[in-house]
């Protein structure tokens, strides 16, 4: 692969496991030096050995996303050292209760608006003037289906989706007239953990793997990717163009 993030900063959530790992692993084998960001330190470590065989490297940082203060910490060390951030993946999320809306606890609920929704907007928040200081900032922000598809007992989670695409849309219209570009991109059904949580009688073997979506979402993370206030949909295999109403 040539290392098009040569020489790059590429900060990722959740990045301990599944799509956001393999994320983490296609952006190192690119060239770029990781910010892994996950609560899990075991696998954020394996993370780093990974990305050392690939002839890059990573820092670890564990971190619940939840704790907004760690994030503008994050932010403010990222600052001292490189003063500017290349790409920036939204990858981290939660599922939360699949139940009738008025049979969901308040503290899940809150909690998966904290982390898929809340999180991300403190992230644009702390690492947009990182972006702009680049000479091509990427914004990706991970999304789902689910967003567009309002099924009865899904909970809080296609709520938290929808407000996510609006808050990312947002932000690419705001961004339009600068060197960031910031796209959503759904990766549809995937193999991973949290997938088999929702669907549990599912085979796995039938879905597309991390790494092949990842393989994906590396080109809105280029340089070279024009695309801005769009939607990358993996089943589909193109962008689907979102505006924003006038």
């Amino acid at each position: 692969m040539t290392q098009a993030l040569a020489g790059s900063i590429a900060l990722v959530t959740g990045a301990s496991r599944g799509i956001g790992r393999a994320t983490a692993l296609v952006l190192a084998r690119a060239g770029a030096h990781i910010v892994a960001v996950a609560r899990t330190v075991g696998a954020l470590e394996e993370i780093d050995d990974a990305a050392r065989a690939y002839g890059s490297s990573a820092t670890l940082v564990p971190l619940d996303m939840r704790d907004y203060a760690g994030i503008y910490r994050l932010a403010a060390a990222l600052n001292e050292r490189y003063q500017r951030l290349e790409v920036l993946v939204g990858n981290a999320g939660v599922v939360g209760q699949r139940s009738p809306l008025d049979h969901i606890d308040p503290q899940n609920w809150d909690e998966v608006m904290a982390v898929n929704v809340t999180a991300n907007w403190h992230l644009i928040r702390a690492m947009d003037a990182l972006l702009k200081r680049s000479a091509a900032g990427r914004a990706v922000f991970i999304t789902a289906g689910a967003a567009t598809h309002a099924r009865a007992y899904s909970g809080a989670y296609p709520v938290s989706k929808a407000a996510l695409n609006t808050l990312a849309r947002v932000y690419a219209a705001e961004t339009e007239s600068t060197a960031v570009r910031v796209n959503l991109f759904n990766p549809g059904p995937t193999r991973t953990r949290m997938r088999a949580q929702v669907m549990p009688g599912e085979n796995p073997m039938t879905l597309p793997t991390p790494e092949a979506v990842a393989e994906k979402i590396l080109p809105l993370c280029l340089p070279s990717c024009p695309e801005t206030g769009k939607l990358y949909d993996f089943p589909a295999g193109k962008f689907l163009q979102l505006t924003l109403p006038v």
